[in-house]
C-alpha cells in the first residue's frame, strides 16, 4: 500500500512560511521531549518501497531527476521489509539552493513500519545499513524553543531545518511531533525546477562510501580518494582506470557480499579489505579512522589482516572451535568473501591449494551456523537478560566475564543455549577475580595520557588500583632512555604485575606491548591469577606519532620510533576478554568483547536485521 507523506507544519517564528502552509499553533507536542533538529534539504520529497518509489504525489509519474533514484530504490528495496516505507528527499536536480558536497543524491528522514514512525536512533542505523545517508544533526536536546531561535544558519545554502521527537509516534501523532523552520523567500527561481532543464547537485568525495553501501559497483579511484589513501599505497588513486586484477578482486568480493545480503558498512567493509588486501593491517585502522570512523576501520584492518587465514589448512577436529574464535575478531561471511575473492583470476597450483581450503572453511562455518551477521548474538542477549534478571544487570566487568567466559565453553562445544551460559558462568558473577587493563601502542601514542586517566578514575570511584609503567621504572634505574636494563626492568614490572593481580586488585599495565610475543609474558600471568584482561590499543598516525615525538619531554630517537611502528601487531578482538580501541585524542572510539552491545556494536549488520 502506497502512503502519502504528512505535510509539516511550519514552528511558529518560521519566516518562510506561504499563506498556505501550516502552522503549528503551539509547539506542546515537542515540550519536555527530547528533540533532534536536522537540516531541511532542498530536493522533492519521495518515498522507497520494497517493491516500488513515488514523489509527494502517490501518482508521480517520469521526469529525469528520478531516475537515478529509481536505481537507487532498486538497489535497496530487498532490504526494506514489506508494509516498511523509507521516506526523503530526492537531490538529483538543482532546487533553489545548489548543492556541491552531497553525500548522496537521496538522503533519508524518516522510517515507517506501516503507520509507526521509528525512533530517530533506530532510523539512523536502519538507513545506515540500507546504505541511506541521513541530514545532519544541528542540535539535540529537551525541546527549548530559546536555543532553536538562536540556531544560525547560512542560508544561502540552507533551506531551514526540521525538528522531530527523538521517540518514535504513531502517524496521528505526526502534526504535534515534527515541525520545520524554513529561511524567507525560499524559491528564489523564476521557473519551476520540474519545467526547467535538469541541473545536478554536486557531490562529495563521500559519495563513492555511501555508493558502496547502497550496493552500487565500487568506483576504485573514486574509493581511495574517500579514504584518503596516499599514492605510495598498494592501489595508489591515480586517474584512470585501476589494474584489471585489482578491479576483478573487488567486484568479486562485492558480488559474493551481495549474495550473503551484506548492505551497509558490512558492504563497504568487505570492498574495502578485498581493495586493500594488500596493505599492512598495523597502520590501517589509524589511517582509515578518520574518513571511516574507529569502529568500522578497525573492522576493514582486521579483515585485511586475516583474509589470508581461510587459505592454511586447519585440523577438522579443531576447526569448529578455531571459526568460533575467528568470529570474534571478524563477521566470517564478510571473511570469506574476500578471502575467496583476493584470488580471483588465479590459476596456478597454489591458488587452487588456497581457494580448496578457503572453500572447506567456508563450508564448516555454514554448517556450525557462524556466516550470518552476528551468529553469536542470540547467546549474549539471552545470558545478558539472566543476569539482568532480578537486581539488574551486574557491573560491566562481571557481565564481561561471564560473557567472555560463555564464548570460550561454546567454542569447545561445552554449552549451546543460553541456559546453560547461565549455569556455567555462576562463578563469575561474584566479581571475585582481578582485573588487568593492557595498554597497546608504540611510543607517543598516549598510552601513558589514558592510563593514568584510567587509573586516577578507578583510584577516585574507590577501587584497589596499581599503575605499573616500565618507562617509570627505566626512570627510577637512570632515566626513561636506559635500554641497558631492559630485561631487569620488566622482571621487577612483572613481579609487581603479579603480586597486585594476586592481591585481587586492578593492574594497568603501560608499555608498548608491540605484539604478540610482547604481549605473552603478561597474559600468562594474567591468565594464571584469573583476571580479566582487557587489551586498551591506542591508534594513531604515523606522521601525528613522528609530530608527537618531536614535541615530547623525552623523545624517542627516531629509528627507534620507525622500528616500533615495524614491529607493531595490534591484538585481534578475543585475544583478551575485551579490547578497547583508543583514538589519537584518547577518546574510546570502540570496544569488542563487551556483553552490552555498544553504539558502535553490530555496525556491519544488514538492514533486515534492524527490522
Amino acid at each position: 500500500m502506497r502512503v502519502h507523506y504528512p505535510r509539516t507544519a511550519h514552528l511558529p517564528w518560521s519566516p518562510g512560511a506561504s499563506a498556505d502552509d501550516v502552522r503549528t499553533g503551539d509547539a506542546s507536542g515537542l515540550v519536555g521531549r527530547e528533540v533532534v533538529v536536522t537540516e531541511k534539504l532542498d530536493g522533492e520529497n519521495t518515498t522507497l518501497y520494497a517493491d516500488g518509489m513515488h514523489a509527494r504525489s502517490l501518482d508521480s509519474g517520469h521526469h529525469p531527476s528520478r531516475a537515478w533514484i529509481k536505481g537507487l530504490q532498486g538497489r535497496v528495496g530487498p532490504g526494506i521489509p514489506d508494509g516498511w516505507r523509507v521516506c526523503g528527499e530526492n537531490l538529483y536536480a538543482r532546487h533553489s539552493i545548489a548543492y556541491d558536497d552531497l553525500d548522496s543524491w537521496f538522503y533519508g528522514f524518516s522510517v515507517w513500519a506501516g503507520d509507526e514512525c521509528l525512533g530517530w536512533d533506530r532510523t539512523v542505523r536502519f538507513l545506515a545499513r540500507l546504505g541511506v545517508p541521513a541530514p545532519r544533526v544541528l542540535w539535540r536536546g529537551i525541546y527549548d524553543e530559546r536555543a532553536l531561535r538562536a540556531l544560525r544558519l547560512d542560508l544561502t545554502r540552507q533551506e531551514g531545518y526540521v525538528v522531530r521527537t527523538v521517540a518514535g509516534f504513531p502517524r496521528a501523532e505526526f502534526g504535534v511531533r515534527v515541525a520545520k523552520w524554513v529561511r524567507p523567500r525560499h524559491v528564489q527561481t523564476d521557473t519551476h525546477w520540474m519545467h526547467a532543464a535538469v541541473v545536478e547537485n554536486g557531490l562529495g568525495p563521500t559519495t563513492a562510501l555511501w555508493n558502496v553501501r547502497s550496493g552500487a559497483p565500487a568506483d576504485i579511484p573514486a574509493l581511495l580518494a574517500a579514504i584518503g589513501m596516499p599514492p605510495d599505497t598498494p592501489y595508489p588513486a591515480k586517474a584512470g582506470p585501476p589494474p584489471a586484477d585489482i578491479a576483478d578482486v573487488v567486484a568479486d568480493a562485492a558480488a559474493r557480499l551481495d549474495v550473503l545480503g551484506r548492505t551497509g558498512n558490512a558492504r563497504l567493509a568487505g570492498v574495502l579489505a578485498a581493495l586493500l588486501h594488500d596493505a599492512g593491517r598495523s597502520r590501517l585502522a589509524a589511517r582509515l579512522s578518520g574518513p571511516l570512523g574507529m569502529p568500522l576501520a578497525r573492522r576493514v584492518a582486521d579483515l585485511v589482516g586475516l583474509h589470508m587465514a581461510p587459505h592454511r589448512p586447519y585440523p577438522d577436529d579443531e576447526r569448529r572451535a578455531g571459526l568460533v574464535r575467528l568470529s570474534q575478531a571478524a563477521d566470517l561471511g564478510i571473511l570469506h568473501a574476500v578471502s575467496h575473492a583476493v584470488l580471483a583470476g588465479r590459476h596456478d597450483p597454489e591458488a587452487a591449494e588456497a581457494r580448496e581450503q578457503a572453500d572447506w572453511s567456508a563450508l564448516y562455518a555454514d554448517d556450525a551456523g557462524l556466516t550470518g551477521e552476528a551468529p553469536l548474538d542470540g547467546l549474549r542477549t539471552g545470558l545478558r537478560a539472566a543476569l539482568a534478571a532480578g537486581d539488574g544487570l551486574p557491573q560491566d566487568a562481571v557481565a564481561d566475564r561471564c560473557w567472555a567466559e560463555a564464548r570460550e565453553l561454546y567454542a569447545k562445544g561445552r554449552i549451546t543455549t543460553p541456559e546453560e551460559a547461565v549455569a556455567a558462568t555462576w562463578r563469575w558473577r561474584t566479581g571475585a577475580f582481578p582485573r588487568l587493563v593492557h595498554m597497546v601502542g608504540p611510543s607517543g601514542s598516549g598510552k601513558s595520557t589514558f592510563a593514568d586517566a584510567h587509573a586516577a578514575s578507578l583510584k577516585a570511584a574507590g577501587q584497589d588500583v596499581s599503575l605499573i609503567s616500565l618507562d617509570d621504572l627505566r626512570e627510577s634505574r637512570g632515566g626513561r632512555s636506559n635500554q641497558r636494563d631492559n630485561s631487569d626492568i620488566l622482571r621487577i614490572g612483572l613481579d609487581r604485575l603479579d603480586e597486585a593481580l594476586a592481591g585481587g586488585g586492578t593492574v594497568v599495565w603501560d608499555a608498548t606491548s608491540l605484539n604478540g610475543q610482547q604481549r605473552s609474558l603478561v597474559r600468562g600471568i594474567a591468565e594464571r591469577r584469573d583476571a580479566l584482561t582487557t587489551h586498551a590499543v591506542v591508534l594513531v598516525e604515523e606522521a601525528e606519532l613522528v609530530r608527537r615525538n618531536a614535541r615530547r619531554e623525552h623523545p624517542v630517537p627516531p629509528e627507534v620510533l620507525y622500528g616500533q611502528l615495524h614491529r607493531f601487531v595490534p591484538p585481534y578482538p578475543g585475544q583478551a576478554h575485551r579490547t578497547w580501541y583508543i583514538d589519537a585524542d584518547g577518546v574510546l572510539g570502540d570496544v569488542q568483547g563487551s556483553a552490552v552491545p555498544g553504539p558502535a556494536d553490530g555496525i556491519l549488520g544488514g538492514a533486515a536485521r534492524e527490522a
